[in-house]
């Protein structure tokens, strides 16, 4: 079999996730921290391009990389149009739509698009993105709010959560198509949603802030507490609260949730108030996912970085374990899954789609306004 060069860009809210494969293997992974004290300070999440390349630069140096010739490069989508799940062809009108968070998505996932791009104009190969976060397969019932005209939306950690169902349906000797599972990404941001046979049909708008806080996002919030203490607020002021600025941000001026753990280790109660209210948050949440599921869960799937810290499983499993069996993941498959969907493509077993620059959803006809 021919030996394939795949480079994954993975930009989340607090870090840099690089990879070099080769074919379905491996060869070098660098997560890079970010602080958020250092991130807001740029003026958009779009100014971070170069300093976030920076990181890329660096990376290829000292594991002394040359990406000429390379097959292809994988950016982790981040807020165009909706659009259904699969590997797409990166194109400027998916950079342009990315960049201008079309699909209400504003956060780091916007970056890699363009850092493919710039890698792209260095060295060639395919320019490849897959399974963006606003991948959506909502139910009816999950878009209607009680406004009329506007629609909950699908934006998640869709990439992690679709990979680590589908190991998990594996592990049970099952497709992911035959299960209903409630599965969870807990990291920088945070995901709960309930997947009925192979869709994900309902979870929290996580890049918009809704669900539990995080360590950077504001999280659920009511409107009248909004208003009354955000009122203020400059629309980009809020949005920076909703996915850079908010959560563990907030309370200690930091998103590091090592720092602020090791403050609850100490017995720190503001930080153990804090934090413990975070993952109160999360099992509530996963409580109305199982509500969406009639009850019918088979399993509880969690994945992500926070599952480093034991209580975080321990105190969900407390909460949550009547609902469902529960099963924990550290860490993600987001390179993993890019690598995989690169490999598809490269092979001829799956061919990349075009993006088609409009929602894949955009409202009920019978309550179109007029």
């Amino acid at each position: 079999m021919k030996t394939y060069r795949i480079f994954i860009i993975n930009p989340g809210s607090t870090s840099t996730k690089l990879s070099m494969f080769e074919n379905d293997r491996c060869l070098f992974t660098e997560d890079t921290f970010h602080d958020s004290s250092i991130l807001l300070g740029f003026p958009t999440i779009n100014d971070q391009l170069d300093y976030r390349m920076a990181v890329v630069h660096k990376f290829l140096r000292d594991r002394e990389i040359d990406l000429h010739g390379i097959d292809a490069i994988v950016g982790r989508g981040g807020g165009c149009y909706s659009i259904l799940g699969g590997v797409y062809n990166i194109d400027d009108k998916l950079i342009e739509d990315t960049r201008e968070a079309r699909g209400g998505l504003y956060h780091a996932s916007m970056l890699g698009v363009q850092m493919a791009r710039a890698l792209h104009e260095e060295y060639g190969g395919l320019m490849l993105m897959m399974d963006p976060p606003v991948v959506d397969e909502l139910c009816d019932l999950a878009r209607v709010t009680g406004v009329r005209g506007v629609y909950r939306t699908a934006i998640c950690h869709a990439l992690n959560l679709r990979e680590t169902a589908r190991r998990h349906a594996r592990s049970l000797g099952k497709r992911y198509e035959d299960c209903n599972l409630i599965v969870c990404h807990i990291d920088g941001g945070i995901s709960v949603t309930a997947h009925a046979h192979g869709r994900m049909i309902d979870g929290n708008d996580a890049g918009g802030g809704e669900g539990p806080f995080t360590p950077t996002r504001m999280g659920s919030m009511a409107v009248t507490d909004v208003i009354g203490a955000l009122g203020g607020c400059t629309q980009q002021e809020l949005k920076r609260l909703c996915s850079q600025a908010g959560g563990l941000t907030s309370h200690f001026g930091t998103s590091n949730s090592d720092t602020i753990h090791k403050m609850v280790e100490q017995g720190d109660p503001r930080a153990t108030r804090v934090w413990q209210a975070m993952i109160y948050q999360v099992c509530k949440a996963i409580g109305s996912m199982a509500a969406v599921l009639e009850g019918r869960v088979d399993s509880i799937v969690l994945t992500g970085g926070l599952l480093r810290f034991e209580d975080v499983l321990s105190d969900i499993r407390r909460r949550c374990g009547w609902i469902a069996p529960v099963t924990a993941y550290p860490g993600e498959f987001e390179q993993e899954a890019m690598a995989a969907g690169a490999m598809r493509v490269l092979t001829g077993e799956e061919e990349a789609l075009t993006y088609p620059g409009r929602p894949v959803w955009s409202g009920f006809d019978d309550e179109k306004i007029e």
